[in-house]
């Protein structure tokens, strides 16, 4: 019988096959659909600084509202009408660890230092096994270095990392200038784990209104091959779980991020096109693809095609480049390294 378990982040699960942050995760009924499909933990959807920073307003702006209106009202504190945004995610968070038996890592997102970050204390008190903290930053101010927003994000890092005792996994961008140095810093700060790489979801622009529009694209297969690549060369370099969150649609993706070096694969676009129950049928495949190489388990897999993994590291990284270039030929179709056309 192939053996399917993984440790992530210091979570024992029965498969590699993770369901990432989506729109499923907003109602209970979601978190059933994807146990239920066969997803061996589940990320919620995240809770956006904006939304804290949001709530915060509004409680201080009913804390003050009518107090110079007459003087009785100077000692009257009227019941605050905040924003239902956080308390809704921390009740929703409780009620899904009562409703199912897998793990769920809570998200939060931001880019700033500031007090959104203590709510990680407040999810890890509703129940949360792990945090996954997911700092989306656009370096649109020309006077910030490199350096500058390196440094901010680290500093956010460790100022969750000093407020909770549960796992932290950080969810990394491709645009730092040095990744494989930023991953190390990472690591270093107190991240135990680091999900390869955060899709930065681009708006396009409406002509006729001259808007600014939201455009959401899902993943494609194509996707993973940035991810897959980075960690077949941080395996065993950073001293943190690897998680491929991008481009898993099938065995074979989840099976190269695995050989790469990777702890998990993740998936969300799969599952909004054709259902929770791809889990179920991605993991027969991979133990088919398994049985027929001889492979006892994911973990004798795992790191198989890392840098770590091969006798020349320079074939790894530099040669792999000139290879790819050479490889063209007209009229003919790409074949994949686990030989799928």
């Amino acid at each position: 019988m192939i053996d399917l378990k993984t440790r992530y982040l210091g979570l024992d699960l029965a498969s590699p096959l993770v369901a990432s942050a989506s729109p499923l995760t907003k109602q209970l009924d979601g978190f059933r659909r994807l146990e239920d499909g066969g997803a061996s933990a589940i990320v919620m959807h995240s809770l956006y600084e904006e939304e804290i920073e949001y709530d915060q307003l509004a409680h201080d702006h009913f804390l003050e509202y009518g107090t110079e209106s007459f003087a009785e009202a100077l000692d009257f504190v009227p019941f605050p009408q905040t924003s239902p945004g956080p308390e809704s995610y921390l009740e929703l968070l409780q009620s899904a660890k009562k409703a199912v038996d897998v793990p769920i890592i809570a998200s939060l997102n931001g880019d700033t230092p500031g007090g959104w970050t203590r709510y990680a204390r407040m999810l890890e008190e509703a129940g949360a096994d792990a945090l996954e903290l997911n700092i989306f930053f656009l370096a649109s101010d020309p006077s910030m270095t490199g350096s500058d927003i390196e440094d901010q994000t680290i500093g956010i890092l460790r100022d969750v990392r000093e407020l909770v005792n549960i796992p932290v996994a950080v969810k990394m961008s491709t645009f730092y200038s040095s990744i494989a140095n930023m991953s190390d810093r990472l690591a270093n700060a107190g991240a135990d784990g680091l999900l390869l790489f955060n899709r930065f979801y681009q708006p396009d622009v409406d002509l006729e209104e001259f808007e600014v529009l939201p455009r959401l694209m899902l993943s494609t297969p194509e996707s993973a091959r940035i991810a897959v690549r980075w960690i077949g060369l941080l395996y065993r370099v950073v001293q943190a779980d690897l998680a491929l969150t991008s481009g898993v649609h099938n065995a074979h993706e989840a099976l190269k991020g695995i050989a790469a070096g990777a702890t998990v694969t993740m998936m969300t676009s799969e599952i909004l096109k054709n259902g929770t129950h791809r889990f179920g049928e991605i993991e027969r495949d991979m133990i088919a693809w398994l049985e027929e190489h001889e492979y006892d388990s994911v973990a004798q897999l795992r790191g198989a095609l890392s840098r770590s993994g091969v006798r020349d590291e320079a074939a790894f990284t530099r040669a792999n480049y000139k290879a790819t270039l050479d490889a063209w030929r007209p009229d003919t179709t790409a074949i994949d390294p686990v030989g799928r056309r």
